[in-house]
């Protein structure tokens, strides 16, 4: 059997100095990581940017995830590919840019294996990207761990700022899933040893300091930044940030070089910018804002990806990060399986692949309601790629995009993980057609002003057209088509309530006593008007993975709220959520190896 190891292997890779020229960049613009991948400096990006035409967005996201997988990192690639494909004999298309996250060594090493695509859709030198890559990842948590090192040390020698040993915020951070480390005693070791305190470790992509990483657009932006990261609080109850202990230039001096966007290839050779890679449950779950910047300014199309299904993934990409960063997708992508129908219909994870189209069909009611979300709320154009299985049978494939046709979504079926880019220009030609054509604008169309929507009726059906009627002509400036789930100025409770109900059909959430006094203290501190970051499963659509379908009048329970004032947003915790996952009974690392002559076997 062939593997996607296997697959990456024996590609036959192009000089990462060619690549870069195919986006305009000379040999002496990139700083070579040996001849296959190169980082971009931001100065470099800063003088693109500034002669160039932006890109259009594409965004990739998807119906709610199961534990069968649906390939969204999959799909996007393709789509790239299948893009730079169609423009082989559509010139005018031009060229089409991957913006990727990278992937965490925890699911690496757990339960999911390589995160770099698979079969001839993938991203290469995978065995690369999956592991140390470029060292990103290791300069994040050594920053992380700068700053929890000097606020000890700070409470060590005196203790000037008077921080309550009791409220610290920041974790230590390793890039593995390690259950020994949700619960530690640090400090130990009498008077050399510290003040002994409870602690605990996250994964790196669960901390701030990624989150900040991928929301930074310049170096001074990310020292800023840096700064306001509340580490802890006083015994008189006042925030001490990252800035007040002195961190804040030793920390940007670790995240100097790994601000720099990575650029590699895919099978086919198209540019990807693959950096970064908050958790997509816990943070907002997407690559760094300079990475897509960059290929916005060096690219005709930017194709990326928000994790798992769109209540996570998009309303976050769109709610936070368009909204800092000033830009709006041209169209979305929602990525489905007929294995994920059947799921969401009531079918046993086991019996996926078994042809239902009755129940394939019942599980329906979850790829409608995204899709319904993003046009309705967002203003957005969706089309929905199925990503087609070995097992899919033509009567179920037939009988799902009938379906969607009839209530007038665009959905067509794509073999890129079996055939590349040539099994997914349909994809790619209902992309441009969303988009508003090889020379048009998005088709999705705001309220000018960057506000909220008009509110959904929770009861509503979905309703093919466009999104509200109120213009016929694109904007031009994507940011002004932005339309957003909430508004920033509404209290923060009311922000998490609008997405509970809006976005997760909730009939309303559960917020403890102890969660409104949150609430109230990170308005008092002046952080009111941040946008708010949902952290739950993501396997349903309310906070009980087991539920599947379109579930409504569920109750969405509250457990904590986080601070996150560097990244700009607050943390909502509901359900139970880990930032620090544990390994399966039997890892993927189990299976991971090096072979005499040192090829890494086992990644996927």
């Amino acid at each position: 059997m062939t593997t996607d190891m296997d697959i990456a292997l024996s590609a036959e890779l192009d000089p990462i100095v060619d690549i870069a020229a195919g986006l305009g960049l000379d040999a002496k613009d990139i700083i070579p990581h040996g001849w296959t991948k190169a980082k971009v400096p931001i100065d470099i990006l800063d003088e693109a940017a500034e002669s160039a035409t932006d890109g259009r967005l594409i965004l990739v996201t998807a119906m709610s995830p199961t534990p069968a997988g649906e390939g969204k990192t999959t799909t996007s690639i393709g789509l790239a590919d299948g893009l730079n494909e169609l423009a082989r004999s559509t010139p005018e298309v031009g060229k089409a840019v991957l913006a990727l996250r990278e992937p965490s060594m925890g699911p690496v090493f757990g339960m999911k294996g390589g995160a770099a695509g698979g079969g001839y859709a993938q991203v290469v030198p995978m065995e690369d990207i999956n592991l140390h890559f470029t060292g990103d990842f290791a300069a994040i948590a050594a920053a992380n761990n700068l700053a929890a090192t000097m606020l000890d040390n700070h409470i060590h020698f005196g203790n000037e700022l008077d921080v309550d040993p009791r409220r610290i915020h920041l974790r230590r951070v390793v890039d593995l899933n390690d259950r020994a480390l949700r619960g530690v005693v640090v400090g130990l070791g009498g008077l050399n040893g510290g003040v002994p305190r409870e602690d605990a470790f996250d994964i790196v992509v669960a901390s701030e300091v990624m989150a900040v990483f991928c929301l930074a657009t310049s170096l001074a932006d990310l020292k800023e930044r840096l700064g306001r990261i509340v580490l802890a609080h006083s015994r008189g109850r006042e925030p001490i940030t990252v800035a007040d202990i002195g961190a804040a230039g030793a920390m940007t001096a670790l995240l100097r070089n790994a601000l720099a966007p990575n650029l590699v290839q895919s099978l086919e050779h198209s540019p990807a910018f693959i950096h970064g890679g908050p958790f997509a449950n816990i943070a907002h779950g997407c690559n760094s804002l300079l990475a897509t910047k960059a290929g916005l300014s060096l690219g005709d199309w930017v194709v990326t990806e928000a994790g798992f299904g769109a209540d996570l993934g998009a309303e976050k990409f769109l709610d936070i990060k368009c909204r800092t960063a000033g830009i709006w997708p041209s169209a979305v992508v929602v990525v489905a399986t007929l294995r994920a129908l059947k799921y969401h219909g009531g079918v046993d994870v086991k019996d996926v692949n078994s042809a239902d189209v009755g129940a394939m069909l019942e599980g329906m009611s979850n790829l409608e309601l995204h899709c319904r979300n993003l046009r309705e709320i967002y203003g957005l154009t969706p089309v929905v790629c199925f990503n087609r299985f070995p097992t899919d049978t033509d009567e179920e494939m037939s009988a799902a995009i009938s379906h969607l046709d009839g209530l007038g979504v665009a959905a067509v079926e794509s073999t890129h993980w079996a055939d590349g880019g040539k099994g997914a220009l349909a994809l790619a030609e209902a992309v441009v057609e969303a988009a508003g054509g090889v020379s048009g604008g998005g088709t999705g169309v705001g309220n000018g002003d960057g506000s909220a929507g008009p509110a959904v009726d929770d009861g509503s059906v979905f309703v093919a057209g466009t999104a509200s009627g109120d213009a016929e002509a694109p904007a031009a400036d994507p940011a002004s088509r932005a339309r957003y789930g909430y508004d920033l100025d509404r209290p923060l409770e009311e922000k998490i309530r609008t997405i509970a109900q809006r976005i997760y059909q909730a009939k309303d959430v559960d917020l403890p006593a102890k969660v409104k006094r949150k609430l109230k203290q990170f308005t008092d501190e002046g952080y009111g008007d941040a946008p708010v970051c949902i952290a739950k499963t993501q396997y349903s659509l309310s906070t009980d993975a087991s539920l599947r379908g379109a579930p409504t009048d569920h109750i969405i329970e509250i457990k904590d709220v986080r601070l996150s004032a560097g990244a700009g947003f607050i943390v909502v915790i509901a359900g139970d959520i880990m930032t620090m996952p544990g390994l399966p009974r039997e890892p993927s690392a189990l299976k991971i190896d090096v072979t005499e002559d040192g090829n890494i076997t086992g990644l996927f």
